[in-house]
Parts: C-alpha cells; structure tokens; sequence
C-alpha cells in the first residue's frame, strides 16, 4: 500500500473500508454482517455492519507486498485459533495486490499474476470456502503512480461492479491520490458509495472510508478534506469511517499513537449508532505495544463501537494476545445493540473516566489511566449514569462480580484501562467489592523518596514498601492475608499491623520491608499484592496492579564523560529511535549552527531519555537545538523545548529552540538519583523536529 506521510520518514499506513449504509435505521442485536432492520410500518432495505464488523487487514503486519498463500495461511489460522469463531471473520486485502499495471485492456482492475496466480475471484472464494469474508481496498483518487498504489476515480462503476462479481464482501477506499489530485473526499466518497451500493450483482458491500490525511502530520490541508471532517457526511454512506491518520507505521504501534487516535476518534459520538461507527483504525498487538497497551487499546476500541480490524500477523499471536482478543465481555460492549460510543465523564488528564449505555441497561466504564505509574481512578454511580442504591460490578478483565455502594474505583495500572461493567443491585448482594492497591515505594535504603510506582534501585537496595486495602462493598469483609509478590530471589516481610477484618468503607494499610536480590539483573520487575478475604459469599482473593521496580545499571564515574555513552534506562523518540552521537533518522554526525560534536543524542519529539544517576553525580553541561541536517529537509516545522529533570523536579528548561542555534546548559544535579532529557514539539507538532543534546558531559564521584 503506498502511502503519504510528511514527517521525514517515508511511507506510513492506511486503512479503511468503504461500503453502503441506511443510516438513521434501527438495528437488530444480531453480531452478522448483514441484518434486516424494521420499522413499525414497513420492512427496509437491509442494514449492513449494524454492529461492529471485525476481521484482520495484511498491512501493519504482511505490508504492501503480500501473496496469495499469505493470505489464506492467515485465514487458516483464523479459524483455527478461534479468532473466526468470535466473529473476526473478514480476510481484507489493504494495498498492494494489484498488479504493477492495475487496469487491463478492458479497463478492469487486475491482480498481481505472479502473486495471486489464481485471480482475485478466486481468492475471494477460497476466502469463502473457510467459512470468511472478503475484503479489498482501492483509492477514491485517480491512479497516481509514486503516490497510489491504484485508483479508481473515473471508474467507480466499474470497479464497484468488478468488486461485486469477484465475490468481495468489504471495500476500503483510500485517499492517497484523493488528495494528491486535489479531489473534494465528500463529492467523491459519496460517488463511489453510490456505485457500491447500486453494483451490477446487486451484492451487499461494507464500505470502509479511509481518508487518512490529518494536519500536521501530512502538512496543511483545508479542514473539508482531512479525516477529521468525514464524520460530517460518511454516516450516511459507510458502514465506518477513518477518524485520524494511520496508528502506527508497517511493524510499528505505539501507545502514544493510540491515544492520540481514540481522542480524535471521541470527537463526535453522537454520528456513531447501527451500521455506521467511527473508525480509530486498526488494532496492533505485537506490534511496540505491551501486553497491557495492546489490552487498553482493544478496551479503547471496544468502549468506542468502532470496527475491530487486526493490522499484525495472527500467526505470530500468543496465547496472551489471543486472550485479549477473544475476550467476551469487551467483544459484548463493542458490539452492543444500542452501537452508542462512550463519552468521558468529568475532566481530560492522566485518569479519566469514559461510560458506554448498553442495551440491557448496564452502563460500560472504562478508567483510562494514561500515567506512567498506577493509579486510583474513581467514579460513582450517578455520575456514570446509574441510580441505585447499591451497584453490581462485573470486571471485564477478570469476569468476576462484587458489590458496591458509593463509588467505582480501581487501581489501574501504567498505560492501563480498567472495565467495568455496573448495573443497579438486586437480591442478594455479591461479595463486597475490596480493592488492593499498587504497591508503593517510599523509602530506598533508609532514605525517604517520593512515593512512585516506577522507582529507580540497584541489585541489594532495601525497600520500605505499602500496600493499601479498601471495602467498597456493603457488607463486611474478613481479611485473611495480604501478602507481596515479588520477584524470585527478593525478600518481603510484613509488619505486624495487618487489618483483620474491613467494614464497608472501611481502608487499612500494611508496609513491608523488601530487599532486592543482591545479584539482579539490570531491568525492570514487577511487584504486586494480593488479598485474601471472605464475606457472606464465601473466600475470594483479590489482587493489584503490579508497579515497577527497575534496577538499574551503575551510575556513571568520573568528570566531564559523555551521557551519551552512559546506558539510559529508557528511551523514547518521537519517530524512529533515539540515535547515539548522530542526529535521529540519518546517521549524520550531531551539528548545531555550524559546529559538530562528538558526542551527542539525537531525537524527535517527543521524547525522553531516562538515567541512573545514584546520587552520586554534580554536574551535567552541554547545549541543545536543532540539528543543521533539517535544512536539507524541508523549511517546515523545526522548534522544540528541552527540559533536565531530576528526581521528577525539573531543574533546566531552554524555552522554544529554533534552527541555526545551540542554546547551553549548566546544571547542578547533586543528591539526584534520576536524570530524565526531555524534548517537547514546542507545541506546533513534531514535524521535522531533529532535536540534539550535543556533547552532554557528566561528572559523578
């Protein structure tokens, strides 16, 4: 699939389906692609895709040169991994499976021979054979070459019908030589949407829009043509609709992307309903993200009704992705009968709170914790929608129920999102709901540190670590223990205080005395907590997020070394990687206003390189800007800020850095044990932000 992205890195992904939909019609409960919907008076027309579709797409995981026995040796695995049988049941072509002259003498669209030996019909029906559904893509421009891989402006008929005959099921269309020919998306969408619908075969086709382009990070383009603005005229044409840019690149999905892409995709929930949904664009396991980034994008998704495409390669899923997924109660609210699209209750931040009205009555609450450490996030019942006097609460990670009187909370872990689904408590009440906390670090070796749930230690430290409990329930629970998990090799000793018995509202707290195994390795470990307790219900165990403990290698030694050389503990650049005594993405030597260094780190915002500094370093220099290899780039964007924090304390800001100049620094860092280099987008986007720390030297003792 050729694609446009004008961030200096090439080529990006796209994706999207295009098909037709009656858009304001009721919608049956049924999770087919193809119910009939019916009004008081007269039967209708059917409504495709009344719920979310799902299924997987060849691009982020195969990219744009895949074959035939790719793509049925997914399919096969589709069903046989049991993705099938939980309704990802379309096989989509993205770009790239037509031939390197797309159009025949005839005019119609032709496969790569030499790839799809067979012909594209005839993938379609082998596709079918197992039970699937097929899908394909095309552009709504005019075949461009360098900027498309195909076109089919000035053909929609025919390649409606083409599509259609072939036995396709699903249509994406693209916009790459949409907009590189200057085409209006809402004139030329609503032309091929017309065509779909009215195709020689009379064959119910999805329509996925997939108009990618978004300012800035494709340049500046009128509001009427970006993704952004399609929410205003494809719910009446598509089944879905591309609400933001691509999430990722080919290989390649970060959380961050995610984000960003569910915001933009949260603008407008009030277009969402049966047979029309808004489309963040695909899901991407395995691809950057985590576990538990990739379980809070497909709950993202899910609370958001949108289409529940996977974009990397099926073969390669663990049992853990598989399980993500498959999860019944996330696939139950994503394709929930009322296809409504949840809305934030309260304010924007780190932890927030969504709620999704489904049709039994239950209200879906997401707790999005987009934090870098465990968090508490809490809601109550009125505010999600729900008036009752006590609340049953179904968590859908772990399927288990409780009840609850006041509030909604959990413990949500880094880059988490927890789930819960809250309905009004009748008969009798389920087991209390008792919550265990992330456990908290407050003193390393003796020393009082700001409590964090992403701490900095070595192999040996000794760590003062709490652990807090809380019955949100309405009867009591009988604490049997609370204990630590750590890691093999860690000790963990619990003072004598444990609570012995919790009353509805009741919180009680315990510290345990933990020691690192003195020969860990450098990297990060997880501690957790767990509860043990019975109530009227009998025995349950509960337990927390897990924090992160990260040891660290040894603090530099020395005056005047190179950070750069020093290993970081983490680092984050806002494309591509952050580079080592070079600028990002080209391998040039670091220059900033005509003078090179050394040594150096090179990024793009945003970004933030993080260091063990153990307390024992005095002083950092150096200086930042941008590196002099933009200006062979392209005379667009370029402004950043950077920023020295230490211990979470930010000790130097530079303020907004432009092209051609080097701006030092000079700090003092003493009895710090963290250094994080931040680098910000000065807040006009991280276009051509080639960011440098240049000769950034350290002393320690």
């Amino acid at each position: 699939m050729f694609t446009k992205r004008l961030l200096g890195l090439g080529a990006a992904a796209l994706l999207g389906l295009t098909g037709v939909t009656a858009s304001a019609l009721p919608a049956s409960a049924a999770s087919e692609a193809v119910t009939t919907a019916t009004t008081s008076d007269t039967p209708t027309a059917p409504v495709l895709g009344a719920t979310p579709y799902a299924g997987w797409n060849t691009y982020f995981g195969l990219g744009g040169d895949y074959t035939e026995a790719q793509v049925l040796d997914v399919a096969d695995h589709l069903v046989s991994s049991g993705l099938a049988k939980v309704g990802y049941d379309i096989v989509w072509l993205d770009g790239g499976w037509q031939s390197s002259t797309p159009r025949g003498a005839g005019g119609q669209l032709q496969g790569d021979p030499t790839r799809f030996p067979q012909g594209m019909a005839a993938l379609a029906a082998a596709i079918h054979a197992k039970g699937l559904k097929a899908g394909i893509y095309t552009d709504a421009g005019p075949y461009i070459p360098g900027s498309c891989g195909l076109g089919s402006y000035g053909h929609y008929q025919t390649d409606a019908d083409t599509f259609a005959s072939w036995g396709y099921d699903a249509v994406k269309v693209d916009f790459l030589c949409g907009i590189a020919a200057n085409l209006d998306p809402k004139t030329v969408y609503t032309q091929f949407a017309d065509a779909l619908r009215h195709n020689s075969s009379g064959r119910p086709m999805i329509l996925n829009i997939c108009n990618p382009v978004t300012s800035p990070d494709w340049g500046n383009y009128p509001d009427s043509q970006q993704s952004t603005n399609t929410w205003s005229y494809a719910p009446a044409i598509a089944q879905s609709w591309r609400t933001y840019t691509d999430v990722g690149f080919v290989n390649s999905i970060r959380y961050a992307d995610v984000l960003r892409n569910f915001d933009a995709n949260a603008r407008h929930p009030e277009v969402a309903g049966p047979g029309h949904f808004n489309d963040p664009d695909y899901l991407g396991p395995q691809l950057g993200m985590t576990d538990e980034e990739f379980r809070s994008q497909m709950a993202l998704w899910s609370i958001s009704a949108a289409p529940l495409v996977v974009g990397s390669d099926p073969r390669t899923f663990t049992p853990t992705t598989v399980a993500t997924l498959t999860n019944p109660d996330l696939l139950a609210i994503d394709r929930d009968a009322l296809g409504k699209q949840a809305v934030r209750v309260g304010p924007a931040g780190n932890a927030e709170v969504w709620a999704k009205p489904l049709a039994d009555g239950s209200t879906a609450v997401a707790l999005v914790n987009r934090g870098d450490s465990a968090t508490e996030i809490s809601t109550t019942p009125a505010a999600v929608g729900v008036k009752a006097a006590r609340v049953t609460v179904k968590d859908a990670w772990t399927h288990a129920f409780s009840e609850a009187k006041d509030a909604i909370r959990a413990d949500v872990p880094s880059h988490g999102v927890g789930v819960l689904i809250v309905s009004k408590g009748t008969g009798q009440p389920e087991s209390p709901r008792v919550l265990v906390s992330a456990p908290i670090v407050t003193a390393v070796n003796g020393a009082s540190v700001t409590p964090s749930a992403n701490l900095l230690a070595a192999a040996g430290s000794k760590l003062s670590v709490q652990v807090g409990v809380r019955n949100d329930g309405i009867t009591p629970a009988t604490i049997g223990s609370i204990s630590l998990v750590a890691p093999e090799g860690w000790t963990a000793a619990a003072d004598a205080n444990q609570p012995q018995q919790l009353a509805p509202g009741q919180t009680g707290r315990v510290t345990f005395a933990v020691t690192v195994a003195p020969n860990a390795a450098d990297g990060d470990f997880s501690v957790g907590a767990s509860v043990q307790f019975s109530s009227l219900r009998g025995a349950v165990t509960v337990t927390s997020p897990s924090s992160t403990v990260t040891v660290a290698p040894a603090p530099p030694s020395g005056s005047n070394q190179p950070l750069s050389h020093q290993p970081w503990i983490s680092a984050t650049s806002g494309w591509m990687t952050p580079a080592v005594d070079q600028s990002v993405g080209g391998g040039n030597p670091i220059r900033l206003a005509g003078t090179t260094y050394a040594t150096g780190l090179g990024v793009a915002s945003p970004s933030d390189i993080r260091y063990y500094v153990g307390g024992v370093c005095t002083r950092l220099t150096g200086a930042v800007g941008i590196d002099d290899v933009v200006n062979n780039v392209g005379p667009e964007g370029g402004t950043a800020t950077f920023s020295l924090v230490a211990d979470g304390k930010t000790v130097w800001e530079s303020g907004t850095v432009s092209r051609g100049t080097a701006v030092p620094f000079d700090v003092d860092l003493t009895g710090a044990r963290e250094l994080v280099l931040h680098v910000g987008d000065a807040g006009d986007g991280g276009y051509n932000d080639r960011a440098d720390w240049a000769a950034p030297l350290i002393s320690c003792s």
